[in-house]
This record gives C-alpha cells, structure tokens and sequence, in this order.
C-alpha cells in the first residue's frame, strides 16, 4: 500500500508514519514543516520506502496514493491562533484538496477532526451524536469550524461520490514530540517544572481534561483506517482530572516545589471535557491501555532529553 500523510512531520503524524513504515508500508509524507520537524522523521528520510515532499495543503498537489492520512493543521490553541485565516484555509482548502485526490486515485481517507467540535460541551461525556454548544464567532472559531465544514466535506463526499472516508474526533493526546512551547498543558507543565518555573494555569484550575497517550492513539487510527466504519468516532482517554491535578502529578514526578500562577481563562475555553468512546469499542475493539501515570513517565523522559 502507498500511503499519503499529511502533516506527517508533525506531532502525531510522525508516529503514524513510523507505524506504517515499521510495517513494511511506502509512505509519502507531506508536510509544510510549520509545526512539524524534521527531526521527528530523520529516521526514514534515506529509505527507499519513504519521500517527503515540502508541500502546503490549501495548494492542490497531484500524487497516485492508496490511503489518505490527512493530519495536517496546527492543533494547539497558540499555534492556530497566529494565523486563524490561514488556520480555517487548512481545515477547509486543505481537506478539498485531499479529497480531490481521494476520488481521483480511489483512495480511502482518513480526516483528523478534533474533540474541539463539541465547543463547551454541555452533555458529559461527549457522545458523537451530540452537535455541540459552539460558538462560530470567538477566537477558537478558526480550528473549531474550520473542523466542522471539513467533517461535513467528508460526508458530502461519501453521500455524493461514495468516497470511503474515515473520521476521526482526535481528543487531548500528548507524547514524545509534542512541542515545548506549544502551549499545550502538559508540555507546558512539563517544561516549566523541569525549569523550576511556576505552572501556568488559567481560571481556578478545575476545568477537566482527558489526556490519551500518542501511542494508544495511533493504535486507533490504524484500526480506524482498516475498518469498516466511516465515522465520525470518539478517539481519546475517558481517564479525566482537573488541570490543578494535572500540575501536581507532574511537579511530583519532577521533583519540583509545586507552585503555580493564575491567569484569566480565555474566553470559550471549555470548562469539561471527556470522550464517550463506546462506539470506538464496539466499532473498533480499541481502548487506551497507557493511564495518565505511565504516559507521564514517558513524556517527562523525553522532554529531560530535549530541554
């Protein structure tokens, strides 16, 4: 199987290309290298089963490929937020394109929607039939509806061309290779204690997350992209505790005097947040099997190797 990656440098696309190439699989990695690194793919780059092509999504690109991997856009708050017009371009341009090229090749893809979809969820935990409590206008709007039209592209394409499509709803996932400064909080939090610095933490603290390793993650997609179901499908680690237990459990692990600072939260920052992944049991046979403790452990290792 030839395999298209998109964003294939980047966080969790780069552990995606390395299960695929780990399998004996060709991949095309396809990368504006924005948020990406080199770094993350160095391994595969002289293999004769591996290209990468230096390429923007909201450009069309012409490439004869078996399955889409379409990861690309950036996905932390900080990141998105830089350029929201250019965000909502890649959300919406860039899956166009991909299924352009889907229908042309006869590609089954695979689109990375977020948990992002359900806004400020008043339904808890979060099942995929559940629309959300979005807000189109507010400063997140350029992920969160970039991601909604995008889901909808996949269908219309399914509904009209019977693309095989897969979507997945990517919940908070954290890892080896997230960014140091991506403002994500556990690479926050992480590499602020391994400064000695303060953790940052914006409203009381009692906001809830739910964190799945990248690893159990990726298990998912695989298992998603070769099944049967077309989606859209909950990926991500029900396990949920507050951001202020979050920070305690990493300034133990690290050793360091437990301190934090508080800020204002930024407006439609969602106060809860936890997946019902009951159809990804059923559909997939998949759940997480790394808790928060042990995937701790392995990004904390990482990031004392990195900073």
């Amino acid at each position: 199987m030839k395999n298209l990656v998109t964003g294939g440098a980047g966080f969790i696309g780069s552990h995606v290309v390395d299960r695929l190439m780990n399998c004996g699989e060709k991949v095309i990695c396809l990368d504006n290298l924005c948020t990406g690194s080199l770094e993350n793919i160095k391994t595969w780059i002289d293999n004769p089963n591996f290209q990468l092509i230096n390429h923007d999504v909201i450009n069309p690109i012409e490439l004869n490929v078996d399955r889409i991997w379409h990861l690309a856009c950036p996905a932390s708050p900080l990141h998105y937020q830089e350029n929201p017009i250019k965000t909502a371009k890649t959300s919406f341009l860039g899956t166009y394109n991909m299924l352009g090229m889907a229908r042309r090749t006869k590609a089954r893809l695979l689109f990375a929607s977020t948990s992002e979809v359900y806004g400020d969820p008043e339904i808890h935990p979060q099942p995929e039939t559940y629309n959300g409590s979005v807000n189109p206008t507010q400063i997140r709007s350029c992920y969160t509806e970039g991601k909604r039209i995008a889901e909808s592209l996949c269908f219309d394409y399914l509904r009209e061309h019977k693309l095989e499509i897969r979507v997945a709803r990517i919940f908070n996932t954290y890892g080896p290779r997230m960014l140091p400064n991506d403002g994500r909080v556990i690479s926050n939090f992480i590499s602020q204690a391994i400064a000695k610095r303060p953790h940052t933490i914006y409203g009381d603290g009692l906001q809830t997350r739910s964190f799945c390793y990248v690893d159990d993650l990726v298990d998912a997609l695989i298992r998603l992209m070769l099944s049967n179901c077309s989606g859209p499908i909950n990926l991500g680690n029900p396990q949920e505790c507050t951001i202020l237990e979050l920070s305690r459990i990493i300034s133990k692990k690290i050793n360091a005097t437990y301190d934090f600072i508080t800020f204002s939260l930024p407006k439609d920052d969602p106060m809860r947040r936890k997946p019902d992944i009951n159809l990804a049991k059923r559909e997939l046979d998949w759940e997480p099997l790394i808790n928060l403790d042990q995937g701790l452990n392995l990004t904390i290792d990482y990031f004392k190797g990195e900073l």
